[in-house]
């Protein structure tokens, strides 16, 4: 998982006996690895479809609604709401962010989730957010600015009952709008929709290294969260199921 730099990461996700491919739909580039065997010569081409069915319901939901898509703050939605807008609002009022803010876990998530009907192990990568379901362990990688030059900062994740999602923020590195200055802010979650949400609300929060404590205590808070990592220069705070490596 890394927020910015290219994309040759990716193939470090992927544990012995999966394979990978990609999919990008307008701005939903996935990096995908499902078991050798699920990957059939249609599989591409259905998720593909499935990601367009899903961009368009939240298009044209933010067509009636566009305050969803503009605000920085906890958004309520309407009845007509898809799936897919319900959780990010869900995981951004949680947060304390606008629902944008989940937007890249969501997708993760979601396209994760429908391939779990084809594999039993699944990872989805989406712009350094993380949906992760396998029996392996998984080492993520963390593009953490110029904190600790010289050296490779990964976080090490083991399978877990009901964790799947590991997203990243940045006030740094990448494109990302962010109130604050953390190299990066991993969060490890129950949902990547979640993770991608509270991932932006905790890189908010820390502009300096007394803020890393207050960023922790309001990640742990939050219900779903299984861990944090938080990086800002040469310091580093973490808590719960975060193994460095």
């Amino acid at each position: 998982m890394q927020a910015a730099g290219g994309r040759g990461y990716r193939q470090e996700l992927c544990p012995a006996g999966m394979v990978s491919f990609t999919v990008a739909v307008k701005e939903t580039d996935l990096w995908i690895a499902v078991d050798r065997q699920a990957l059939t010569p249609d599989l591409p081409g259905k998720l593909e479809s499935f990601i367009w069915r899903q961009r368009r319901l939240l298009e044209a939901y933010i067509e009636a609604d566009p305050v969803f898509a503009q605000t920085l703050q906890p958004h309520l939605v309407g009845a007509a709401a898809p799936p897919l807008a319900l959780e990010m609002a869900r995981a951004g009022n949680l947060a304390g962010v606008g629902p944008m803010a989940a937007v890249a876990g969501a997708f993760a998530q979601r396209a994760g989730e429908w391939l779990l009907q084809f594999s039993r192990a699944v990872i989805v990568e989406n712009g350094g957010d993380i949906f992760l379901r396998c029996s392996r362990p998984v080492t993520v990688g963390v593009l953490a600015g110029d904190a600790f030059p010289g050296q490779k900062l990964a976080v090490r994740v083991r399978p877990r009952a009901g964790l799947c999602g590991v997203c990243t923020s940045s006030g740094t590195k990448g494109h990302s709008y962010s109130r604050g200055r953390a190299d990066a802010a991993v969060i490890l979650a129950d949902a990547a929709a979640l993770a991608d949400a509270v991932a932006t609300a905790a890189a908010n929060m820390v502009r300096r290294p007394a803020d890393l404590e207050g960023a922790l205590q309001f990640v742990r808070r939050i219900p779903g969260i299984k861990g944090a990592l938080l990086v800002l220069a040469d310091k580093i705070a973490a808590w719960g199921q975060v193994e460095l490596a």
